[in-house]
């Protein structure tokens, strides 16, 4: 029983070296894609209101892991908060973005963090955020800026033209044009003439892209445009270099509005299937993950009957409170590095993940009190 025993503890080692940090092929590209407050709840109800359950493209992915969602302090966070800890490998406040966790939102500074694009950027990789809402909101300004207010937006918006490595991000597609260029003139900030003298073609749609451009901004009034078409856009920009690239591809799935959070979660997976079949599986690391959860629970309700059916029922199919809640969200992964998303780990190690997928370390330096 004992040689058993011990065959089984070897076979468990083996296992686990073979998956570790050092093992397999690297990653050339990364496409991360974040369904804001997307958590297991809302994939799940999508799902079943789809007629599809457990059958998403996002819960068909080969590997799955649970990861929380805490920022420094509290055990539930806001987008600023969540990914600057997926994007910098270091928790931080609510309300700040990419720096640590002596900031004070609003009131000071803390230590600024190396993000996971503006290591693509050092490396010599093409970056890019696409968002369903504004680009100067938070998960994907946590990506290329520093700040401890996310509302700074005109700060957010002219730290896009001092990029701290490499030329800084080279696609960014969004919402938020009326209030970004607003928040731009009080400040100072001449958006047009910044973007064109830093080689970015300025557009206020997609369609208006033009086919050889190589540094892009949409900047896009609502919410109305295909997301799909977004992503296409910027992987046809980002996919010109040879060396790789860092995509980030936000959609709000708040479920403020819970059927118009159905349809965006079964949009949104969509795009992640298209996406994931258009780009080669050896060499792009494709993840999903939310920055937090959302209170939405399914407490009844029959198979094949929608979920938003028989609101006023003494027991309907679904129970919302508007907020953000604290469970684990799930991540699911695809193509090289993908096997270490696996297991219970906290919102720091998905950094880890994508930073071991290139094949890359992170920067060692100081942590806050340390000299």
């Amino acid at each position: 029983m004992r040689r058993r025993t011990l065959l089984w503890e070897s076979v468990i080692l083996c296992l686990g070296v073979g998956a570790s940090a050092g093992a397999g092929p690297k990653a050339k590209s990364v496409i991360l894609f974040v369904g804001d407050a997307g958590g297991l709840p809302t994939i799940s109800a999508a799902a079943i209101e789809a007629g599809r359950p457990q059958q998403l493209f996002i819960q068909r992915m080969p590997w799955i892991g649970l990861m929380e969602t805490s920022d420094a302090a509290a055990w539930v966070s806001d987008s600023a908060a969540t990914m600057t800890a997926i994007v910098t490998g270091e928790k931080t406040q609510n309300g700040v973005l990419s720096q640590s966790d002596s900031a004070v939102e609003g009131q000071k500074d803390g230590r600024t963090l190396k993000t996971i694009l503006e290591y693509a950027e050092e490396h010599g990789l093409s970056t890019a955020v696409v968002s369903n809402g504004p680009i100067t909101d938070a998960t994907p300004a946590a990506c290329y800026a520093h700040v401890n207010d996310r509302g700074k937006t005109a700060e957010i918006m002219a730290q896009v033209f001092v990029p701290r490595f490499g030329d800084g991000v080279d696609v960014m597609i969004g919402t938020g044009r009326e209030r970004i260029l607003k928040a731009a003139v009080e400040k100072g900030l001449d958006v047009d003439a910044e973007a064109r003298g830093h080689g970015y073609e300025l557009r206020t749609s997609l369609a208006a892209v033009s086919p050889d451009a190589r540094r892009l901004i949409v900047l896009l009034e609502n919410e109305d445009f295909d997301l799909g078409i977004a992503t296409q856009t910027a992987l046809r920009v980002v996919s010109r270099n040879r060396r790789g690239y860092f995509l980030m591809v936000e959609q709000d799935l708040h479920a403020d509005d819970v059927a118009l959070a159905f349809r965006r979660t079964a949009e949104l997976d969509g795009v992640i299937e298209r996406t994931a079949g258009a780009v080669d599986p050896k060499s792009t690391l494709v993840i999903y993950t939310a920055d937090h959860s959302y209170d939405l629970r399914v407490r009844a309700g029959k198979k094949g009957e929608s979920l938003l059916a028989h609101p006023e029922a003494p027991k309907p199919a679904l129970r919302r409170d508007k907020g953000h809640s604290g469970e684990e969200v799930v991540v699911a992964a695809r193509g090289p590095g993908a096997e270490r998303v696996r297991g219970f780990f906290p919102n720091t190690h998905l950094f880890e993940i994508m930073m071991a997928a290139y094949g890359w370390k992170p920067d060692a330096g100081p942590r806050d009190g340390e000299r």
